[in-house]
């Protein structure tokens, strides 16, 4: 592989990352097709259910398609889904040779694609900007080798980690292009996930207002004790998903009247299992969740170690040690037993600095 190729995959990169709002639960994928240096077809995975990105390629190409190098993020699916295998469409078109970022980890495909096409005749390259292509996919990935979503928690604090005062009072600490930004985080996500104590303090919708998009994420509430209110705006608004320890059928009927879903998942403790709720999420096809919640949730999310990356916004101001902090997670004993973080990206956003990291699973 050459530069050439590295500049035709970055397109198909960016192809791809246009149905980063759309795609769920499928994985983002671009595709160009070249010949003699030149483009003669592109494209990307719009929605599920709809044609994949090389079948939009191969059809702009029409007969140019013929001898032509495919250049796809993800490698071509070989079953019949809701489409036809893309790997058959590549063949049928007489490519020459096929370039493909990463393996697709879908039991369903897993090499099999790749395995059609070479049967075929076809040359395939696999590996080429791997790194970029998996990150696109995050969740599905997740999804598809965990059986759970990617979690991400997203949190507005001061400098100092507090992100209310001690009566609660948290708008605003951020400023209006962090709640912007904050947005799109909620726009790419299949889920957003709150606690019952949010609901009860703020009253959120958590759907996306900006930018304009067709698809609202689920909102996902965790409320053990099952306190949310019928009235409650996240429940009027959409689709909701409930989360219960309680089995006060009343109350479940009440709620499922106005439309919620209302699962009872307990754990030893009579609370809300965390790991239950993202293995079934998991299930629905939720391949990112964003998490919007307080420091109780928060801190139990990260002490099951189910939350795997922060998005962190940072006001440029101290509340004070009484003020509440990010996470509960518990005292620790010994420096050895601190999570890890590790820095993705750091950048002002407004006034206030956005900081994106992973949480280390090799502490």
């Amino acid at each position: 592989m050459n530069a050439a190729d590295s500049q035709w995959m970055a397109q198909a990169l960016h192809l791809a990352e246009r149905g980063v709002w759309t795609t769920s639960p499928n994985p983002r994928v671009g595709c160009v097709l070249v010949r003699d240096g030149k483009v003669v077809g592109e494209g990307w995975h719009e929605r599920a259910g709809e044609p994949h990105a090389e079948v939009h390629a191969l059809r702009a190409a029409g007969s140019a398609a013929r001898g032509a190098t495919a250049y796809v993020t993800l490698e071509p699916c070989s079953h019949h889904g809701r489409t036809p295998p893309c790997a058959d469409a590549l063949i049928s078109a007489r490519v020459k040779r096929v370039v493909v970022a990463t393996q697709d980890l879908n039991p369903l495909v897993a090499g099999q694609g790749v395995d059609r096409l070479r049967a075929a005749g076809i040359d395939v390259e696999c590996g080429l900007m791997e790194a970029a292509a998996r990150e696109l996919n995050i969740g599905f990935f997740s999804r598809m080798t965990r059986g759970m979503p990617w979690v991400r928690s997203k949190i507005a604090a001061s400098l100092d980690g507090r992100t209310a005062l001690a009566n609660g009072t948290s708008k605003w600490i951020t400023g209006e292009a962090a709640r912007h930004d904050v947005q799109h985080w909620r726009a790419r996500s299949c889920a957003v996930l709150t606690g019952i104590g949010t609901v009860l303090a703020d009253d959120p919708q958590l759907n996306v207002r900006e930018p304009a998009t067709e698809r609202q994420p689920l909102r996902v509430v965790v409320d053990s004790g099952l306190r949310i209110s019928p009235r409650a705006r996240i429940v009027q608004d959409g689709p909701i998903l409930i989360f219960t320890a309680s089995t006060d059928s009343e109350k479940q009927r009440s709620l499922i009247a106005c439309g919620a879903e209302v699962v009872t998942a307990a754990d030893a403790d009579g609370r809300v299992d965390l790991a239950g709720v993202m293995r079934d999420l998991g299930k629905r096809g939720i391949n990112e969740v964003l998490v919007e919640a307080g420091r109780t949730l928060n801190g139990g999310l990260i002490r099951a170690g189910l939350v795997d990356e922060l998005v962190l916004y940072l006001a440029p101001q101290f509340l004070g040690d009484a003020a509440r902090g990010m996470a509960d997670i518990g005292e620790l004993a010994q420096l050895n037993q601190h999570i890890v973080l590790q820095w993705n990206d750091v950048r002002q956003v407004g006034s206030d600095l956005r900081i994106v990291a992973k949480i280390s699973r090799e502490n």
